[in-house]
């Protein structure tokens, strides 16, 4: 591990030789953030991708639209509260009991569909059960993803790259399932039962695996200290007095303030992600030559190159926040560039300049979502840097609330 890492996480005053740092051995704690980060994003990536299942059973619901917002509007709420009560519960609770809400969610539907539904169309009830499983899923996700976040943000940056990575490879795994079930089910309904049957069955034993290395994680020798490191900081901070309510909503604020700009970032790279993605690549763009796998191919590419920029911070990380949210206000140049796909010259609307400008929206949101999710969390003190992860989180989820409304754009 970098000597500098562990120095920007030293509490001023801290007695701590520098050069004590434990190994995170075999790479352990990493793939165990990794892991987490992707086992988060799985659950509603498996309500997502089985969204044509769903349309099937309930063909006169607009399911991915309903899902979308009671999933985005449970989650904004349920990020807000986790920031103004973190102080009062305790993020290893909070993590383990949305971990066991994932499972409950995700059982749900396969037991409905077993026991209940059986395959038939138009059981009305069954949707709002699906969907208080979709809601039960974002209470569950504001408690891990805020969370974890939040966690790693106490962490060397190395272990937020491992969580942020992991979402990417959370989009990856599901483009693969969505590939499997496309080339070996028939595109009937008993194809798209098993194919949501199976997307439902991976997500619980990758949230069940979560569960385990969760609650394994904290006994490895480099998560011990960097814990000490913090009870540290916080029992230095405890002699200006305990964080009552108006005092833990005013640096709830401070910290807000301290970090504007990144969160500003964050929101407009996805903005102008969600408004392209996936909408537009699944309904607005079409391909004589590959017809029905052009849209499944085209996310695959946008998953794995931003998987590929979540990765490249572990080579290289930016430092400079200014050139960062440069980049980020310059992706705005994507919504021209895709017009032109759909209005502009011959060329523009096949399919290279599509596929192209696909990966590098991925290869773009990846990177600079990194980058700034990275540098949020140290520009604070050691004590409120959980709650600057979870912040950031809270801004993440807002420009994909934004970005999901205006992907009506395409539609006007």
């Amino acid at each position: 591990m970098a000597l500098t890492e562990s120095c920007l996480l030293l509490p001023s005053g801290s007695g701590r030789n520098k050069n004590k740092v434990p190994e995170d051995k075999w790479d352990m704690a990493y793939i165990v953030y990794f892991t987490l980060g992707l086992g988060y994003l799985l659950p509603w990536n498996a309500f997502i991708t089985a969204v044509d299942y769903f349309s099937y059973l309930y063909p006169d619901a607009s399911v991915d639209r309903i899902f979308a917002v009671v999933y985005m509007l449970i989650g904004l709420v349920g990020i807000s509260l986790i920031i103004f009560y973190s102080h009062k519960s305790n993020a290893y609770v909070r993590i383990n009991v949305g971990l066991a809400l994932f499972v409950i969610s995700l059982l749900i539907i396969p037991l409905l569909d077993a026991f209940y539904l059986k395959g038939r169309v138009g059981l009305y009830s069954g949707f709002y059960v699906t969907a208080a499983a979709v809601g039960l899923s974002a209470v569950a996700d504001a408690l891990v993803q805020g969370s974890i976040v939040g966690c790693a943000g106490e962490l060397p940056e190395r272990y937020m790259q491992a969580v942020v990575a992991g979402t990417a490879g959370s989009g990856v795994l599901v483009s693969a399932l969505r590939i499997f079930t496309k080339a070996v089910y028939p595109q009937d309904a008993s194809g798209l039962q098993k194919s949501a049957n199976l997307y439902f069955f991976v997500s619980i034993v990758i949230v069940f695996v979560c569960m385990v290395f969760y609650n394994m994680v904290h006994k490895l020798p480099v998560m011990k200290y960097y814990k000490e490191l913090k009870v540290e900081a916080v029992t230095a901070n405890e002699d200006n007095g305990p964080l009552t309510g108006a005092v833990w909503r005013s640096t709830v604020w401070n910290i807000v303030g301290r970090i504007k700009w990144y969160g500003f970032g964050i929101v407009l790279i996805y903005i102008v992600t969600l408004a392209i993605f996936p909408g537009y690549i699944t309904e607005d763009v079409h391909s004589q030559i590959l017809k029905d796998w052009y849209p499944i191919l085209l996310i695959a590419g946008y998953n794995v190159f931003d998987l590929v920029g979540k990765c490249l911070t572990a080579v290289y990380l930016l430092q400079n926040a200014k050139v960062a949210i440069g980049g980020c206000i310059a992706r705005l140049l994507f919504f021209p560039l895709f017009l032109g796909c759909l209005h502009g010259p011959k060329f523009f609307r096949t399919e290279i300049p599509v596929t192209i400008l696909t990966c590098l929206l991925g290869l773009t949101n990846g990177y600079l979502t990194s980058v700034l999710m990275i540098l949020i969390p140290k520009i604070v003190k050691l004590q409120h840097a959980e709650t600057a992860g979870i912040v950031s989180v809270l801004f993440l989820v807002f420009g994909l609330a934004a970005g999901s409304v205006i992907a009506w754009i395409w539609v006007i």
